[in-house]
């Protein structure tokens, strides 16, 4: 089988799908890979690295997917990326698709077989998406304690307080890899954290983080109170496949008061507050309600080193097993079909 790895192209998005020495192994496997001409180089691996192990580099991505059988990307087709799939070919990466119906239109149009990362389940979890998840919630705090900061338009405060100072108050909705990840963090540099979910066993792992962590199921006046005196939210709720539910109204945005912050690790979903909307890392932020707003949809590419690492170890046993030509009896690669030669397959899609 032909596996293509482009180059990503979303604003500087630095990941690349599967690392050199992954490609080594497909190549050894009797698969051919092509590798789009500079795809792993913000990652750290030259076209060199890939040329080595035996793939061959494309200059030119649309000759990579005219060839590839199987194409393998970290982010959504973007721009002219959906115009180059084709029917009976498969496509392995992010979509987000609940958030983006123009983009389900094109992946109906163009005929390709498309799972997600982000809907492959397997043994109760989500391996794909959970080491990248545990990535954006850590930058979800350090992004958020440095928006903070006055010379960002924050309120001027330290996160983890100080002697005779006291700490931030950070307001973290849901506790899976990416909240639990912002909450561990956050706990670590000294603030005051509040974390939401509706899984009492969830709650109780977080009551084990320290003294200065609070978990509450999300009653509405418990939600209110406490996101009214956060200095920084994170919106970390997750529902596999589907748009994220409104947990945050605006008017509570409002309350927050000049300078406090909103992450939304959410965002690819729809978010789950409801002044959130999708930004790039070209220009991530924006005021909403006196309220400086994060929305970047691919944090993790800020740490492309880090983060393709972690996605290729977490990715490549997934790849191999789509490779091969029984692929639809895998039930956690089956499940991940979103879209499939034209018809809508994932049911979690059929509202969008």
């Amino acid at each position: 089988m032909r596996i293509g790895i482009p180059k990503e192209i979303k604003p500087l998005e630095g990941r690349v799908a599967l690392i050199p020495e992954a490609c080594g192994d497909l190549v050894r496997d009797g698969h051919e890979v092509l590798v789009g001409e500079g795809a792993g180089v913000a990652s750290g691996f030259p076209d060199a690295a890939y040329a080595a192990v035996g793939a061959r580099v494309v200059t030119q991505p649309q000759d990579l997917y005219a060839a590839a059988d199987l194409v393998v990307k970290v982010k959504e087709p973007w721009d002219e990326e959906p115009d180059w799939l084709r029917p009976g070919q498969r496509l392995f990466s992010f979509l987000h698709l609940a958030a983006d119906p123009a983009l389900v239109q094109r992946l109906l149009a163009s005929g390709v077989t498309a799972l997600a990362f982000e809907t492959l389940e397997h043994r109760g979890g989500l391996p794909i998406l959970a080491p990248m998840s545990e990535i954006a919630g850590r930058l979800a705090v350090q992004i958020g304690a440095r928006l903070l900061h006055a010379p960002e338009g924050g309120k001027g405060l330290l996160l983890g307080g100080l002697a005779a100072a006291e700490p931030g108050q950070v307001v973290v909705l849901g506790a899976g890899h990416a909240g639990a990840a912002a909450v561990r963090l956050a706990a670590a540099l000294g603030a005051r954290v509040t974390v939401f979910d509706l899984d009492a066993d969830k709650l109780r792992l977080m009551d084990q983080v320290g003294p200065q962590v609070t978990s509450l199921y999300p009653y509405r006046d418990s939600l209110d109170r406490a996101v009214r005196e956060a200095d920084l939210l994170v919106g970390a709720v997750l529902i596999p496949g589907a748009r994220a539910p409104h947990l945050v109204s605006r008017d509570q945005v409002a309350a927050m008061g000049a300078g406090s912050v909103v992450v939304d690790i959410a965002v690819d979903q729809g978010g789950c507050i409801e002044t959130t909307r999708p930004t790039t890392y070209a220009a991530p932020t924006y005021l909403a309600e006196g309220v400086i707003h994060f929305g970047v949809t691919n944090m993790p590419g800020a740490v492309p080193r880090t983060a393709s690492r972690a996605l290729c170890a977490s990715l490549y046993p997934w790849v191999r097993r789509l490779a091969r030509v029984e692929w639809p009896t895998d039930p956690a690669l089956a499940g991940a079909v979103n879209v499939e030669q034209g018809r809508l397959v994932l049911p979690a899609l059929r509202q969008v």
